[in-house]
């Protein structure tokens, strides 16, 4: 009964946000959301309850339940017409604000003076240990003294570059395409980097094999889940075959799984499950599921590699109040109940892309796979469609897209023409209309080349 009245009120409250009951409008009678949803009276009552101490509706006496004006979903003016399938960071409209505010109090009330010191550059010690727990919920095991709590998943990829390894190698291998503002950074800062291609069909293992036979690679980076920018996930027999490969040849694998908890794969662990030579890294971001202003992230480590990363982090550098709140929102399941919210929203703007391109689609210019959950959807494109005139033509028409060459090496040379479509902040009510357009803009460019 417990997954279903959860189940239950994240419905509620997707339809809420996406506008399926305006602001002031009625909600169902308890009865009658109980026929709908299936359920006892007392299951929608106790949804009624959660979702008005959420602040989300209000109840009148003898009336009934009604929804609440929500100020920041408010959209008006030039960007109320704007099509966004650009953004990447979470819609602030559903910000887990006053959850979070009450974690923030709590956590004043509980450590007090405690949060007003330095800390410990792994980070806070009760965080450390909550952790453990939450993520051997996903099969990542390990004990609180292998966790480094990190300002952002960012901040742990970039020590994991600068710093040397075991293994005494130098270069680091990267999906092709992949994460834009890691291989930013890698160019920047000079640090040896190659790039092996990935498609939405996966990558070639046997390639894989010879470039941590040959290529002294000191870690390969990877995305294994939802990535960046394909929306494709790695299946259970190529993360087995990645693990034992890092084993094999000793090089060691980043799994970078900052979408861990926008979906559900059953029968798939992480690359760090499957290796048994603590060969992986595992790193996650919390920005996805709270916000991007929380800047937490964490790194699971291999016990030879605690001492040198600690060495290079060397200090505190994240909000002990943070780190302090974030823990009780894990202990308390609110962590837990607002990623089923946030990965239900998504997942509907996902299937939302798929019908529309099923319905619009139908002479197949754009080539997409038909993916669940995540993010991201690629739209690969035509060779023969010029690719920074297309995003022009769309912005005119006040759709926003991102070009898929910038996550690319500078000196990759194979890659794949694509648009990178994001449903983070695209209005479930305008995405058909959003790629209709995009189709017809498409079939324009590349019959126009022709």
């Amino acid at each position: 009964m417990r997954r279903r009245y959860s189940d239950i009120l994240s419905d509620m409250e997707r339809q809420i946000e996406e506008g399926r009951f305006a602001a002031g409008q009625k909600l169902p009678s308890v009865r009658q959301a109980a026929e709908l949803y299936g359920c006892s009276a007392g299951t929608i009552a106790r949804a009624y309850a959660e979702l008005e101490k959420r602040h989300a509706v209000y109840s009148i006496a003898q009336s009934g339940y009604y929804v609440v004006e929500n100020p920041e979903n408010r959209r008006v003016g030039p960007e109320s017409m704007t099509i966004d399938f650009a953004s990447s960071s979470p819609d602030p409209g559903a910000f887990p604000y006053m959850d979070f505010r009450h974690c923030l109090n709590k956590a004043l009330d509980t450590y007090q003076a405690e949060l007003f010191t330095c800390g410990e550059p792994l980070g806070l010690p009760t965080l450390r240990r909550a952790l453990v727990s939450h993520l051997a919920d996903g099969q990542v095991f390990a004990p609180a003294d292998r966790i480094v709590v990190t300002s952002g998943a960012n901040q742990a990829l970039e020590i994991l570059a600068r710093m040397p390894f075991p293994n005494r190698k130098t270069a680091i291998l990267v999906e092709q395409p992949s994460y834009d503002l890691y291989l930013r950074y890698l160019e920047a800062e000079g640090i040896p980097v190659c790039g092996i291609a990935r498609t939405v069909s996966g990558i070639d293992l046997k390639e894989l094999e010879e470039r941590f036979r040959s290529g002294g690679i000191k870690f390969f980076y990877t995305i294994p889940r939802y990535h960046c920018p394909l929306g494709t996930s790695y299946g259970a027999e190529e993360r087995k075959a990645i693990a034992r490969l890092a084993s094999k040849y000793d090089v060691y694998v980043v799994e970078d799984d900052y979408m861990a908890d926008l979906g559900e794969e059953p029968g798939r662990d992480p690359i760090f499950a499957y290796n048994e030579t603590s060969h992986a890294i595992y790193v996650k971001s919390f920005s996805k599921i709270v916000f991007p202003g929380l800047r937490l992230g964490v790194a699971v480590l291999p016990e030879k590699l605690m001492k040198t990363f600690a060495a290079f982090k060397r200090y505190s550098d994240t909000s002990q109040l943070s780190q302090a709140a974030l823990e009780l929102y894990i202990q308390n399941g609110m962590y837990e109940r607002h990623k089923r919210h946030i990965r239900d929203q998504y997942a509907s703007r996902i299937r939302a892309v798929n019908e529309a391109l099923r319905r619009h689609n139908d002479e197949g210019w754009i080539e997409a796979p038909e993916l669940r959950y995540g993010v991201y959807v690629p739209f690969k494109l035509p060779r023969t469609v010029r690719l920074e005139r297309l995003i022009r033509r769309l912005a005119e028409k006040k759709i926003d897209v991102v070009s898929g060459k910038r996550y690319y090496l500078a000196e990759f040379r194979d890659w794949e023409k694509l648009l990178r479509i994001s449903v983070a902040r695209a209005r479930p009510e305008r995405i058909e209309d959003g790629v209709r357009e995009i189709v017809e803009e498409v079939r324009r460019e590349a019959v126009s080349f022709v």
